[in-house]
């Protein structure tokens, strides 16, 4: 396999039929063999809030392309843009809230499921606002068909670090927050950015406060495994080792693990560690496909020690 993905993997935009005459743009990466062989699985890729897919497909290196990574791997990953995003801002300008955005999702991929193969299900792997979703998805989940592998979410808490509705907390005005410390990226990865980027709609923004209340309610009926990454820079969630263990005991899941990407700030999927994380996230995945829905015996409560920043 050579160094640049694109050469063993296809990427394209499609279309996805999520129901109430909505349809969502987004991104699919599919392994060079996907024509003969189904794929092992489909990962499931939901950006944050202000981007769109785009933000899993690198900032101009190919190697810090989860989508063609994954896919290069045996992987399909299909990344939508959320309800408000990309193919369906027009139809739904103020975007929707987090309860109406997983039955979106759920109804597009069990439409796609009918169309095209998944292996041995669905994994999902999420940044920030796009991790809330996982959560609600994976809560509401339980019990109605859809096949959930695990979920493996970067830049999410529990407990905000700051005043999510603070002026310019939920648009491009606070580089710090969203981004961390310059040095963790490359410049290719603003100009990436820049093209991707956009204001948060207006119902998503404002559930923002409300967020630590809305986890307690639904972590326990998240019950598949999970896998949590906070960069060493991040600055929008609390992350200290006691936060991390609270959250971890909130869940629902047998399996929850807790992980820091050291060098990295919170996009972390557009930085220098990306290829580092990426390849951890695909660890993670592998172990869920190996293990099944119900993971390991019991939860990791805490970050690993000598780990905490």
């Amino acid at each position: 396999m050579t160094d640049d993905h694109r050469a063993t993997a296809r990427v394209r935009r499609i279309t996805l039929d999520a129901g109430g005459g909505i349809a969502l743009s987004a991104l699919l990466a599919e392994p060079a063999a996907a024509a003969a062989e189904p794929p092992r699985a489909v990962m499931v890729a939901l950006h944050g809030g202000g981007m769109r897919a785009g933000y899993f497909d690198g900032p101009g290196r190919p190697p810090t392309s989860l989508l063609t990574l994954a896919a290069g791997l045996g992987w399909t990953v299909l990344a939508p843009d959320r309800p408000g995003y990309g193919g369906s801002a027009d139809r739904l300008p103020d975007g929707l809230p987090l309860a109406e955005q997983a039955a979106m999702l759920r109804t597009a991929l069990r439409r796609y499921a009918r169309q095209h193969p998944v292996g041995a299900g669905y994994f999902i792997a999420a940044h920030s606002y796009g991790g809330k979703l996982a959560l609600t998805t994976a809560a509401a989940a339980d019990g109605d068909g859809l096949p959930l592998l695990g979920a493996d979410i970067s830049g999410l808490g529990h407990r905000w670090a700051v005043d999510p509705s603070a002026p310019g907390a939920s648009g491009r005005q606070s580089p710090g927050l969203h981004w961390g410390p310059l040095r963790c990226y490359e410049p290719a990865a603003f100009r990436h950015a820049a093209q991707l980027a956009g204001p948060m709609p207006a119902r998503e923004a404002a559930e923002l406060p409300h967020w630590p209340r809305t986890f307690d309610a639904l972590a326990p009926q998240v019950r598949l495994p999970l896998r949590l990454t906070f960069a060493e820079h991040e600055r929008w969630w609390r992350h200290d080792e006691a936060t991390l263990g609270d959250m971890a005991a909130r869940l629902g899941s047998r399996t929850v693990r807790l992980d820091r990407q050291p060098g990295a700030g919170h996009n972390i999927s557009l930085g220098r560690t990306a290829r580092a994380y990426h390849l951890r996230l695909l660890g993670f995945l592998e172990e869920c496909l190996a293990t099944g829905a119900d993971g390991a015996p019991a939860p990791v409560p805490a970050a690993a020690a000598g780990e905490a920043t």
